[in-house]
C-alpha cells in the first residue's frame, strides 16, 4: 500500500549509488559547461588571435610518402600505413619506426617525420594504432596494449623484414614498444639498434592524477562495465556532445596538453583536433589496458641497446617522474628533460626534440 507521504523508497544498490554519482557528476559538468560557454568563446577567440604564433602558417596533417596502404591483423582490423624512403645513400642507417599516443595518429610526430624527411637519409615507417587516425576500430572487445605490441611486430614485418630499426615511441606509443619487447626481447640488439621513449610510462599510471585510466582503475571493474556499455550504445551522442563543446576541449587541451604558458594556437587546434577524432567508444575501450599496464621487466630488453628518454618538466599526462623512473631502470640511457613543455613535447618543443634525435641517430 502506498503511503500519503510517496512511495517509501527502495534501498539503494552498489551500482545504483555508483550510477547516482556518476549521473549527479554528468549534471554539474553539463550545468557548468552552459553557463561558461560564452566565456570560453571568448578566450578561445582571444587565444587564437596571437599575432605571434610561428605556427599559423603550418600546414598540417600532410606529409609526404612513397607508399600508402592498409593492412589487415588478425582480428580483423586494418592499419593505415605510410612509408617514406630515403632520398640519399642510406646505406646501414636504421629504418625509424614511428608510434604515437592514445586519441592521437600518426600526425603527431609531424615535425620530426619533416626532420628526416628533409634530411633524407633514414627510411621512415608510420602507422595510425588501432582505433586512431585512419585505421579501422576493433568490432567488438576491448583495446589491449599486448594486441597493439603483436600489431607493430606485423608493421615491421610487413614494411621492413629485415635491417636495423629505430622504435620511437610517444606516450601510449612507448607503452607499445614495452609490450613489444615483453613479447619479442629477441629483436632488441639484433633488429632493433636503438629505442627513442617521449613522455611515456612503464606502469606508474596509478600515481598520475589527472589520467582517466588511472581514477578508472581505483574505482574498479563496475565503473569500466558502466563507461563502456554507455559509450557502445550512445557513443554517437556522447561525439556530438564533444563537438558541440569544441571551445571547452580547445581549452582543456592547451590547458593539460603543453607547459608554455603561451603555446601555439595552431598547434592547440592541431592536437586538438586528433583528440577528437578519437571516437568516444575507442577512448573507453583502451582505458583498462591503459590503467594496467606495468612493464618495467621488459625494459630489461632495452639494457644492451641506445636508448633516449625524452620528458616534459610540466607534463601533467605522463608526469616527468615516470620518465626518471625509466632512466633508474636504464642508467645507461640518455634523458632530455625539456622545461616548459607538457604531454605533446615532441610539437610543443620541436626544435629541441629534433635536434637530440639527430644527435642520437647520427651516434648509432
Amino acid at each position: 500500500m502506498t503511503s500519503l507521504l510517496g512511495r517509501v523508497p527502495r534501498p539503494r544498490t552498489a551500482a545504483g549509488k555508483v550510477a547516482g554519482l556518476v549521473g549527479a557528476a554528468v549534471g554539474v559538468a553539463a550545468a557548468g559547461l552552459a553557463a561558461g560557454v560564452a566565456t570560453e568563446r571568448v578566450l578561445v577567440r582571444r587565444y587564437k588571435a596571437d599575432p605571434t604564433d610561428r605556427y599559423a602558417d603550418e600546414v598540417f596533417g600532410q606529409q609526404r610518402y612513397d607508399e600508402s596502404f592498409r593492412m589487415e591483423l588478425p582480428d580483423g582490423t586494418d592499419l593505415h600505413v605510410e612509408v617514406v624512403e630515403p632520398t640519399r645513400s642510406g646505406a646501414g642507417r636504421p629504418t625509424v619506426v614511428l608510434v604515437h599516443g592514445f586519441c592521437l595518429d600518426m600526425g603527431t610526430f609531424h615535425f620530426q617525420r619533416k626532420l628526416l624527411a628533409q634530411r633524407g637519409e633514414h627510411r621512415v615507417v608510420a602507422y595510425d594504432q588501432p582505433g586512431h587516425g585512419r585505421s579501422g576500430k576493433l568490432e567488438s572487445g576491448e583495446y589491449d596494449l599486448t594486441a597493439l605490441g603483436h600489431a607493430l611486430r606485423r608493421v615491421i614485418d610487413r614494411t621492413t623484414p629485415e635491417g636495423p630499426l629505430v622504435l620511437v615511441g610517444h606516450s601510449m606509443g612507448g607503452m607499445t614498444i614495452m609490450a613489444f619487447a615483453e613479447l619479442y626481447p629477441e629483436m632488441f640488439g639484433d633488429r632493433v639498434v636503438g629505442t627513442v621513449l617521449m613522455a611515456t610510462s612503464g606502469g606508474l599510471l596509478a600515481e598520475t592524477k589527472l589520467v582517466a585510466p588511472a581514477l578508472l582503475g581505483r574505482v574498479g571493474p563496475p565503473v569500466l562495465y558502466m563507461v563502456n556499455t554507455t559509450t557502445r550504445y550512445g557513443g554517437t551522442i556522447i561525439d556530438k556532445a564533444r563537438r558541440s563543446t569544441s571551445n571547452v576541449a580547445w581549452l582543456l587541451t592547451r590547458r593539460y596538453g603543453f607547459g608554455t604558458p603561451k603555446p601555439s594556437p595552431a598547434l592547440v587546434s592541431y592536437v586538438e583536433e586528433m583528440n577528437s577524432r578519437t571516437s568516444a567508444d575507442t577512448v573507453t575501450r583502451y582505458l583498462r589496458t591503459l590503467a594496467t599496464h606495468a612493464r618495467y621487466p621488459a625494459l630489461a630488453a632495452l639494457a644492451g641497446t641506445p636508448v633516449l628518454v625524452v620528458a616534459g618538466e610540466k607534463d601533467m599526462i605522463t608526469p616527468v617522474t615516470h620518465s626518471e623512473e625509466i632512466v633508474r631502470r636504464l642508467p645507461h640511457a640518455e634523458f632530455v628533460r625539456i622545461p616548459d613543455s607538457g604531454h605533446v613535447v615532441m610539437l610543443e618543443h620541436a626544435d629541441e626534440v629534433n635536434a637530440a634525435l639527430t644527435d642520437f641517430l647520427e651516434r648509432l
